[in-house]
């Protein structure tokens, strides 16, 4: 009988948050990444921080803006690739809007607009899901 102890694999998944931003006037939050190009802002959760402090967190990170009222929306998991993103609804309530490593421009843009700048993957789904609160929770997965 063998008594080896088995070999346990660390799981291999990402878990990421992402805030669909909007102000006021109706215009949504985005940021000009340096590979994805115009997208939400959001990021993976770090290690004892919660979906709602890395929304937080990745927003201002990426665009100088406080937020505050999250709102959970949903998520849109990558089974091939392992990644699961969760997504926010808020309201900016401070902050400047700032470039940083990560976002080249950062700034509000009016709905229809933004929609067109969003071009990567499915993230302008991702954000029409956010804006449709009749769909939430939602969960896809491609």
């Amino acid at each position: 009988m063998d008594k080896r102890e088995p070999i346990i694999t660390p799981p291999k998944h990402i878990v990421s948050a992402a805030t669909i931003v909007l102000n006021d006037d109706k215009e949504i939050l985005l940021i000009k990444g340096p590979k994805r190009g115009w997208e939400m802002p959001g990021g993976q959760v770090e290690e004892g921080e919660s979906l709602r402090e890395a929304a937080i967190r990745e927003t201002k990170e990426e665009s100088g803006i406080d937020i505050a009222d999250l709102r959970f929306c949903g998520i849109f998991q990558n089974v091939k690739k392992s990644i699961c993103n969760t997504l926010f609804l808020a309201k900016p309530v401070g902050g400047k809007l700032t470039t940083s490593s990560e976002s080249l421009e950062v700034g509000f843009y009016p709905i229809e607009q933004a929609l067109e700048m969003v071009t990567v993957g499915n993230f302008r789904q991702r954000i029409e899901y956010c804006l449709d609160e009749n769909s939430h929770p939602f969960y896809k997965e491609f």
